[in-house]
């Protein structure tokens, strides 16, 4: 827990099993769940504003109810939203600003979502960090071709023209953590990094992985969603 001064904002929390939100990127979403469905409804009513958080893989089991989260994780607007027949949504979200849930309202029948009080957190990218970014971000693209080579050459030329590698720093590696096929784990770890460096090095460090579990036979390997 935090010192209690500081200022905390409320936000409606959307939990699920493989899906992490990062600051700068987008997510479609398919919200047919009844009480994540009145959720959308009154964001939209709102300020478009949701949380996203990852269930405990120990949970998984328990998706019906309340099952505990991480406590770090992603706000996101809605940039889009189509209601579908039956009362279903889907949704896409931008993701805004990393936070920490500190506590949890109950839910109620007027409110059956989960509601949270969270603390946003800042992704910190200091000057001197920029030169290991640089190198990161250079080794991170190739490690991308090599795994590609691999396991799906025809997609490396469409790999290569993604307009991902035009992005500023923070986005580029927010939108590579994002896209691809990581479990939950490692997304939840890339999340929960403070400075845009450590998610780099963490992304460097799982890439390398992926590639030499790949280079032996052992994974299919990553698969890019965009």
């Amino acid at each position: 827990m935090s010192d209690a001064s500081v200022d905390l904002i409320q936000l409606p929390i959307f939990p699920l099993e493989n899906v992490v939100l990062f600051p700068r990127v987008q997510v479609p979403l398919h919200i047919f769940e009844p009480r994540y469905r009145q959720m959308t409804r009154e964001a939209l009513e709102g300020g478009r504003r949701i949380g996203m958080v990852v269930v405990r893989p120990a949970n998984t089991d328990d998706m019906q109810h309340d099952p505990p989260v991480f406590e770090i994780g992603c706000a996101g607007d809605i940039e889009r939203a189509d209601e579908l027949p039956g009362g279903r949504f889907n949704v896409v979200l931008s993701g805004t600003a990393r936070f920490a849930i500190e506590r949890e309202d109950p839910t109620s029948d007027a409110r059956p979502y989960r509601w949270a009080h969270v603390r946003m957190l800042e992704d910190v990218y200091a000057e001197e960090d920029r030169r290991p970014v640089l190198a990161l971000r250079s080794e991170i693209h190739d490690l991308m071709r090599k795994l590609l080579l691999i396991i799906a050459p025809s997609r490396v030329e469409m790999f290569e023209q993604q307009p991902i590698f035009k992005v500023g720093d923070e986005t580029f590696v927010n939108a590579m953590a994002q896209s691809i096929d990581f479990g939950p784990a490692e997304k939840q770890a890339l999340i929960e990094s403070d400075s845009v460096r450590e998610r780099y090095e963490r992304l460097a460090d799982f890439m390398r992985f992926r590639l030499a579990e790949v280079s032996s036979g052992g994974s299919s390997g990553p698969g890019l969603v965009q």
